[in-house]
């Protein structure tokens, strides 16, 4: 203990006498033992301006090296180790080894780099301070933190390792603050085995397999870090594992975000999730975090994509901006997304599809390119008192046999219908609000069935309800009023049954049926309606004076044999009348339609109109278009 008590003192009073970097000129080396142990009684020790080296013989030894160690703090020792160069070239054990409760060194400056096992092995309840320190291009984990452990990490450059950068587990905590992680071959940050550290204000990035991996139960607390440019996930979380993100940065990541599966828990909250080339969160495989208040947008794929059972709390969040659909559900998941602002996606709002459940709740999901909310083959969720709005393909789109139960929301405000339903889906739509929609309030179509009840539908610029295409829903307690074409409007094959709603103030009428069309009707009230048509008839004037190029008003339409027209180029029965008097005409049928006589799109010019238009005739409203189904990992 003399010997070594006396070498410290020789070696701080020398290296401070010295004007040059002295850390590489003095160097203390050993070969089959631990260079230098500092224990109980070293607590004023001081260790300055020179190399620690374990650089054992290549040869396999008698006595296995794990135990052996560059520099080896423990028991009470709370040494200076300052401006040291620190390095083995063991395979096995670690180059700083700081063990036992109450050992506590304070390390400043110092570089631990090229070696051959680990840079610094902190256990058994140990603490340590490291400030400023260099770890980096070790063959294993630049620190080990472990079995109660808890270092504090400051300013530390920690990079270019072989492995992962920091591996926290087996119960190890520890506090890194402002540290940069980064160019790592494994992740920068890996939380195992009930660890649970504290990693505040660092970066983590351009790791090789990821920025930060928690798993086989890891917790952890991860805030106000900036996490970026990682191969793959900014951070995974899985195996029952369950961390604290909060305030992170978290973009540029070459796949996701977050990723979180097999049964992954944690909270995800007030983090800024941006610009990453696969979802920003995906959740799988019975995962159930709580996503909360983040940012999560300007993704080069989509928001949150839940999947495979995943689950998750997934409330007051901004998603927007991103190129797919904003939340994906689907494969049998069933979370629960409450009082998000889901807006401005270059698709979907929210997405449905195969077997994708779960509550929709609080949502203000508007100005998407496709439809707000999207329900196919199969999906089944609960979608109520939100607002759906400002869609640039329709509010609400339920196709390839989709079902859901849409309760109590306001669906206003898109461009065209506010909620269509088609291809055999069967959802149920009851106390909604649809309203001003810039074209039909609901559109059923191809198969569409549907229970809608109790519904206000109103101000739309198309047909309240436009049932057809074999489609056979049921209208039950709707009040459909105030629209700018008719109120309901049953055409191409279609059905429905229909029982007490109420049918009025429509301009072209309360219900109106195509030809062959043969409702069930029982207890409606229609009344008060504009009946526009019959009154331009009446008033002999051609049918596209009140429906320009944008409405349908339904009534009888006819070809002109003698001009050569088609079924496809309907002409009313005033421009028979006057403009094609004496032709050869036939009726084709009761439909909705504008008339290609009125809008000029015939060879002669219609006598009835002092205004020419060149426009095709379109007999239904558009078709919505179906989101990309995500490819992902």
């Amino acid at each position: 203990k003399l010997s070594r008590i006396c070498l410290f003192v020789f070696v701080q009073f020398f290296s401070s006498g010295c004007h040059y970097p002295i850390n590489k000129a003095v160097v203390i080396e050993q070969r089959d033992d631990t260079t230098v142990t500092l224990v109980e009684g070293s607590s004023c020790a001081y260790i300055g301006y020179l190399s620690l080296r374990f650089n054992p013989d290549k040869a396999p030894p008698a006595v296995p090296h794990q135990q052996h160690y560059a520099l080896q703090v423990t028991e009470e020792a709370s040494p200076v180790i300052d401006r040291c160069h620190i390095n083995s070239t063991s395979s096995v054990g670690a180059a700083v080894c700081v063990k036992r409760t109450a050992a506590n060194p304070k390390v400043r400056h110092c570089s631990i780099t090229d070696c051959e096992n680990v840079g610094i092995y902190i256990t058994d309840g140990a603490q340590g301070q490291f400030e400023d320190c260099e770890i980096a291009r070790n063959s294993l984990a630049g620190v080990w933190v472990k079995n109660q452990a808890n270092p504090f990490f400051r300013r530390c450059h920690i990079h270019h390792g072989k492995d992962v950068g920091v591996f926290t587990f087996e119960y190890g905590m520890g506090y890194f603050e402002k540290c940069n992680i980064h160019s790592n071959r494994i992740s920068g940050i890996e939380v195992k085995n009930n660890a649970n550290p504290t990693v505040v204000r660092c970066e983590v990035h351009h790791g090789l397999t990821g920025g930060i991996y928690i798993h086989e139960k890891g917790r952890g607390r991860f805030m106000e870090n900036r996490i970026y440019s990682n191969a793959f996930a900014g951070i995974w979380i899985t195996g029952s594992s369950d961390p604290t993100i909060r305030k992170n940065e978290i973009y540029a990541g070459q796949q996701g975000g977050v990723y979180i599966f097999g049964d992954g828990r944690g909270l995800i909250e007030q983090n800024n999730i941006y610009g990453n080339a696969l979802a920003g969160i995906q959740i799988r495989t019975c995962s159930d975090p709580i996503v909360r208040l983040n940012k999560i947008h300007d993704g080069l794929h989509g928001g949150i994509y839940v999947h495979e059972k995943g689950k998750g709390l997934i409330e007051e969040n901004e998603v927007y901006g991103n190129t797919l659909a904003g939340i994906w559900v689907t494969t049998g998941s069933s979370p629960i997304l409450r009082k998000n602002r889901i807006h401005s996606g270059k698709q979907v709002g929210v997405y449905f599809y195969d077997n994708g459940h779960g509550l929709l709740e609080e949502n203000d999901i508007f100005n998407h390119l496709y439809s707000g909310v999207q329900i196919r083959t199969g999906s089944n969720p609960k979608i109520t008192r939100n607002r759906i709005w400002g869609g640039q393909n329709g509010g609400v789109l339920v196709y390839n046999g989709g079902l859901g139960m849409l309760e109590d929301n306001e669906i206003f405000d898109n461009a065209m219908a506010g909620v269509w339903i088609k291809t055999d889906s069967h959802p149920t739509l009851r106390r909604n609000k649809i309203y001003d929609g810039r074209d039909g309030g609901v559109c059923i179509f191809n198969n569409g069935r549907g229970l809608l009840e109790d519904n206000d539908i109103y101000r739309n610029a198309q047909a309240g309800v436009l049932i057809s295409t074999e489609s056979n829903p049921t209208l039950r307690r709707n009040r459909i009023f105030e629209g700018k074409a008719a109120g309901v409007e049953i055409t191409n094959g279609a059905s429905a049954t229909l029982e007490a709603n109420q049918l009025f103030h429509n301009k072209f009428g309360g219900l109106c049926l195509a030809t062959d069309v043969k409702p069930v009707l029982r207890d409606n009230k229609i009344y008060d309606n504009h009946n526009a048509v019959e009154r331009a008839v009446g008033r002999g004037q051609c049918l596209f004076k009140i429906s320009s190029c944008t409405s349908f008003p339904m009534h009888d339409f006819y070809r002109c044999v003698s001009c050569n027209t088609t079924e496809r180029n309907a002409i009313c029965i005033n421009c028979i009348k006057n403009c094609h008097r004496g032709h050869t005409v036939e009726f084709v049928r009761h439909d909705r339609f504008f008339c290609d006589c009125g809008a000029g799109t015939l060879e002669h010019q219609c006598r009835l109109q002092t205004e020419v238009r060149d426009n095709d005739t379109v007999y239904d409203s558009a078709t919505p278009t179906g989101s990309d189904t995500p490819n992902m990992l």
